[in-house]
This record gives structure tokens, sequence and C-alpha cells, in this order.
């Protein structure tokens, strides 16, 4: 059964209810463990390279960096002087849409989903959000950070969104390799804008795959069962000389793939 990651309240004007938050997705990446050259398992030490010894957990402080190997001490005390009430709470400052909201500032999400005595208000805010299409923008804290957080009605419940702070996002036109761009011509755009059309679809994310996990689950599975893992060779893909041959050529293949599938399902 999923264990919530956190239990607070979510408060809107004077409304206020129960919620429990829980990780929206999970991550399936095959873990190795780090082993000597005969096959044992290496454990990692706490080591402090001054003192030349192990240091156990009990003896483990934070320390803030102010300048070459200095550090002042944070103690848990003082963590506990600047807690903030956002720790427990959701507190909602405002409402907009969602278009608003660029992709590239969401970090991760969580489903929220009601507490016990909050089923009422929390069906109430989902059905609100849905009905007024709008986004409520709040902030909660997670492990010692102030997060800002957008909430949006899904399905029969909430969808968390961290964002990140308008300082976390860096300037892409601060990059070198972004002024040396190009103009393009005409042409060129409109066969790159057909190649996007022949490629255009309605999403079905259960169309894709992870390929990398499952042949790394066959070279594992080949390696338990004592046998050679053989991976099939891709086909080469001839280099086109310009940008345009490049374009005509994609544009040509879809075609003629669409061509095939269509006279396979005919016969």
């Amino acid at each position: 059964m999923a264990k919530a990651i956190w239990k607070g309240m979510i408060t809107f004007g004077l409304v206020t209810f129960p919620v429990k938050m829980y990780t929206a997705a999970t991550d399936r990446v095959i873990e190795f463990k780090t082993l000597d050259k005969e096959g044992h398992p290496i454990k990692m030490k706490r080591w402090c390279p001054i003192c030349n010894r192990e240091v156990s957990w009990d003896e483990v402080k934070k320390g803030y960096p102010i300048g070459r190997d200095k550090y002042i001490i944070i103690e848990k005390s003082d963590l506990e002087r600047i807690k903030l009430k956002t720790e427990k709470t959701i507190e909602i400052v405002e409402f907009v849409d969602y278009a608003e909201i660029d992709p590239i500032y969401i970090q991760k999400n969580y489903y929220l989903v009601p507490d016990k005595g909050g089923e009422r208000a929390f069906s109430l805010f989902v059905e609100a959000l849905r009905l007024t299409n709008k986004v409520a923008i709040g902030k909660v804290v997670l492990r010692n950070k102030e997060y800002l957080i957008a909430i949006r009605a899904y399905k029969k419940g909430l969808v968390l969104h961290i964002l990140h702070y308008i300082d976390e996002i860096k300037n892409i036109e601060e990059f070198e390799e972004i002024k040396r761009i190009v103009p393009i011509r005409e042409e060129e755009l409109k066969l790159a804008s057909l190649l996007i059309e022949k490629l255009s679809k309605k999403f079905d994310l259960s169309e894709f795959k992870d390929t990398y996990t499952e042949k790394l689950k066959e070279l594992i599975k080949a390696k338990i069962e004592g046998r050679e893992f053989k991976e099939k060779e891709e086909k080469k893909v001839e280099e086109a000389k310009s940008l345009m041959e490049a374009l005509k050529k994609s544009v040509e293949e879809v075609e003629e793939k669409k061509k095939k599938k269509v006279e396979a399902k005919a016969s």
C-alpha cells in the first residue's frame, strides 16, 4: 500500500480541509550494487580525512561553507526557530490560468487526496477548479525547503506541481551557442512544417516504452542463464548532404511508412 509522504491542510480564504500527498510517478530504474573485482559488495563510509576516522551518524552535523574549508554549523534547534506555517499547511495565495505556467517551471508532480473528514470540501475545491479552469498557486515546506506549488484538478483528485522559483531557471539567452543561430530559408521552413504535419497525431503515452531498460533486462537474463546476449544490428542511416536533402528524404520516408501501414491493414 502506498504511503503518504506528507499530511496537512489546504487553506484558501476561510476554507480549510485536510489532505494527504502521494508521489504521482515512480522511476523504473534498474539499480546496480557497487562491487570490488572479486564481486564483493562495497560499503560506503562516512570518513573524515582530517581526523582520519569513520564518523557515526550521531556525530553528523549540517554545515554552511563561508570560506575555503570553513563552515558554520547549523544545529537542529536553529532550524526549529525558522519553522514556517507552510510546513503543515498549503496556503493558496492566488489562482491563474494553467496556460500561464510554462512547463519548464514544473519540477515534480504529486497527487493530493482527501484525508478523513475533508472529503466534502476537497470535492468542492476540485469541482470549482474544474469549472473555472483555474490552477491554485501556493507554498508548502517539504524536506527543509519552502516550495512554490501549483494545484490543478485531475480526474477525481488533485495534482500538485512543485515549481521552480524564477531565479532557479537559467536564461537560455546566456548560452553562447544561441548567439550563433543563423536565419533559415523559406523553402526549408515549408519542408520542416510539412514533416511535422506528416508526423503529427494524437498523443498516446501507452505507445511509448523504455527500450533501454527492456534491453538491460534481456542482458541480465542472458547473464543469469549463462548465454551470450546478442543485440540486433541497427540499419545504418545514410547521411544527407544538405539540410534540404535531409528534409526531403524525411518526408518521403514518412509517406512510405504510412503507405506500408495502409497496405498491411488492407491485406
